[in-house]
């Protein structure tokens, strides 16, 4: 149950971003959008670790500024596989790309909050 609420997090914060930043842009219904945010989430979970790793000394000397970046480069990454897979999601520029990660960073902040860690046995 966790997993789709956060799916439909990840969901809700993409839309926000598409809403709100004139390059991004979505054309579909609301499951194309879940698709989205799952090719998301599998960025996410498979490439931003590694990615991370290797640009570690980069967080290090700009004090973690790079990870705006880090988080960009996953938004386009994200855009690039889904507009493959069909789902018309699609990202003009880098600027763009930064402006939807700090969108979806900040809604799955807050909406998370209304989501528990754990379930309690």
């Amino acid at each position: 149950m966790r997993f789709v609420l956060r799916l439909l997090i990840t969901a809700a914060a993409l839309y926000l971003a598409v809403r709100l930043v004139a390059g991004i842009r979505y054309e579909g219904d609301w499951l194309g959008l879940v698709a989205v945010a799952l090719v998301f989430g599998l960025v996410n979970a498979i490439v931003r670790p590694v990615l991370y790793f290797l640009s570690c000394p980069f967080i290090f000397l700009t004090l973690g500024l790079f990870i705006f970046v880090v988080n960009a480069l996953m938004l386009l990454l994200t855009a690039a596989i889904a507009e493959s897979l069909g789902l018309a999601f699609t990202i003009d520029d880098f600027l763009s790309a930064a402006l939807g990660a700090i969108i979806v960073s900040i809604t799955s902040a807050v909406l998370s909050i209304f989501v528990p860690d754990r379930e309690k046995d």
